[in-house]
């Protein structure tokens, strides 16, 4: 073949693969878009493409614009991405000198381990518990609360993160994304408590470092900030995403902190984060509901330690993780779109976060089954029942549509039940109570079949202005309103609860029966006097925050557990 028909030839395939890039539409391509005409540009002529071999696009592209004989690092390119950048100098250089957040952040730690308490009860979440090889213990690891168990701090962190969030009865922040943000306290306490147990021992983690219960509370402080922040307008939910990513990143960089990593290195545990592999939130959605959301927040723990450990030990970061074109977290599994931020890190989250305490429900359900209490006694009154309802009216918010609006999907399990807000209001209407037995298969209310017709006479309207003060920074109200209209034609006046109990609006109202719900986990594993002891100290802020964590844990350490051997 002349050199003039294999120039002719090149020149041709060149053009047809230029149309085929410009015709690729599609958001996912564009940095493939963008490379073509990056490398195009670079061409000193046209008249060149007949001597060259380079591809129109390549990944060897960046290597090959380099000095002859270099071979640039990735991060020799660019610097790290901001967004890893600031929340790596915000957990090692923010100092949290908030009272309320402290305050706060004791009521969380005092309600997240009775959570993970009465999460033992259940066999479904002990049945993932322990050991990896059973028997293993662990000299000087983290130990379990509740059990007798003392693991590797990886393994500890599954645990103690999988028991907190069994019930969906830890805390909540709700946003463009929602989630729980004590799940963090999964890996923060298994990393504290192995450090300073290690380090009591004669180890040098961490310089020595040897953890007290208020160094703990500031890392919940952190942790809830930094994921309630990267939440406030990012929805991960809207693109597939399961939000226990963001406890993932939110654990990683605080126990990057508590090991003793410096800035570059906590950046650094960050980016592996982020590039590790995200969970799609199908579990938590028909037809796949299962028993995945709940140790979800654990895996989320685990991988955690797991990934800060090797960058303790040497392993490099990814340093434009979020923004490299193609291959990045925003292209390829956030749409193109980069995180937004309405504030700085600060203590805002933990300031804010959401208790919950009347009922093991999904948080967006908790003001209408609070309205359904209220309805519940007022048909009471009237001598009347659940058995007299034609139909319900829920006026509500979007998420709360989205999320738990499932009228006629069939309950097939605790994580269809946990998670549909008609479930959850018919048992509060049929028998004035909502419980975690009531979401399990055989129950009474699982099985009752006026639970079930009434469920499918519940509908959901969404509210535009609820949805509005939803994401209102000055509110952040769960608003849910609930009309019933009767068999024989009468309605009843609407009733609208706007904050849940547990909210900021209603956060000392909520005081007793936060401490009273942290009592009532403790009942079951402990003696009377043990859980005396437990609400004394922890009611005693002062006392409580210098006591060493493993101290502290030791207190919880239960060798003779019905719940987990």
């Amino acid at each position: 073949m002349s050199a003039v028909n294999r120039g002719l030839r090149h020149a041709s395939k060149q053009v047809r693969l230029s149309q085929r890039v410009s015709n690729l539409s599609c958001p996912r391509f564009a940095g493939l878009q963008s490379a073509f005409r990056l490398q195009n540009s670079s061409s000193t002529s046209t008249s060149a493409l007949p001597n060259t071999r380079t591809s129109s696009f390549s990944t060897m592209a960046s290597l090959q614009s380099a000095a002859p004989g270099v071979t640039p690092s990735p991060a020799a390119h660019k610097g790290y991405d901001p967004e890893i950048t600031d929340i790596a100098d915000y957990v090692l250089n923010k100092n949290i000198d908030s009272e309320l957040a402290f305050d706060t952040a004791r009521w969380v730690f005092l309600d997240t381990l009775g959570c993970g308490l009465e999460g033992l009860r259940f066999k479904e979440c002990t049945k993932l518990l322990g050991p990896t090889v059973p028997g293993t213990v662990v000299p000087n690891g983290p130990k379990v609360p509740g059990t007798p168990y003392q693991l590797d701090p990886i393994n500890a962190a599954f645990n103690i993160g999988t028991m907190i969030r069994w019930l969906d009865y830890n805390d909540c922040w709700l946003a463009a994304e929602w989630g729980h943000p004590s799940d963090n306290l999964g890996a923060i306490l298994a990393v504290a408590d192995w450090i300073t147990r290690t380090n009591k021992a004669g180890g040098n983690l961490a310089n020595g470092k040897q953890f007290t219960v208020r160094d703990v509370l500031e890392g919940m402080i952190k942790a809830h900030e930094i994921q309630g922040c990267l939440a406030l307008l990012n929805s991960y939910n809207k693109v597939g995403l399961d939000h226990v990513v963001l406890v993932k990143v939110a654990s990683t960089a605080v126990v990057s902190k508590m090991l003793g990593l410096n800035e570059k290195q906590t950046a650094d545990a960050i980016t592996q984060a982020w590039v590790d592999g995200q969970s799609l939130r199908t579990y938590r959605h028909s037809p796949n509901t299962m028993s995945r959301k709940s140790w979800a927040a654990g895996d989320a723990c685990q991988r955690a330690v797991n990934l800060a450990l090797k960058v303790l030990k040497g392993e490099p970061g990814v340093p434009t993780v979020l923004s490299a074109p193609v291959w990045g977290f925003y292209d390829v599994l956030f749409k193109g779109k980069k995180f937004e931020f309405q504030r700085p890190y600060g203590s805002y989250v933990m300031e804010n976060v959401l208790f919950k305490v009347s009922y093991p429900a999904e948080f967006h359900s908790q003001t209408a089954v609070e309205a359904s209490e209220k309805i519940h006694a007022q048909l009471k009154a009237m001598g009347k029942s659940a058995a007299d309802i034609k139909e319900v009216t829920i006026r509500t918010h979007e998420a709360c549509v989205r999320i738990i609006d499932k009228q006629f999907k069939p309950m097939d399990n605790f994580a269809d039940r946990d998670h549909c807000i008609q479930y959850m209001c018919s048992v509060m209407l049929v028998f004035g109570r909502l419980t975690a037995g009531d979401y399990t298969d055989g129950s009474e209310a699982a099985t009752s079949e006026l639970v079930e017709s009434l469920r499918k006479k519940i509908k959901c309207v969404e509210d535009p202005q609820f949805t509005a003060d939803y994401h209102d920074p000055a509110l952040r109200t769960i608003s849910n309103g609930l009309t019933v209209e009767l068999n024989d034609g009468t309605f009843l006046d609407e009733v609208v609860v706007e904050a849940p109990l547990g909210h900021r609006l209603r956060r000392e109202e909520a005081k007793p029966h936060i401490l009273a719900k942290y009592k009532r986990h403790l009942e079951p594993h402990f003696s009377a006097d043990k859980v005396e002891k437990l609400v004394a100290l922890g009611q005693n802020p002062k006392e409580l925050e210098a006591m060493s964590v493993d101290e502290y844990v030791d207190l919880y350490v239960n060798e003779k557990s019905e719940f987990a051997q």
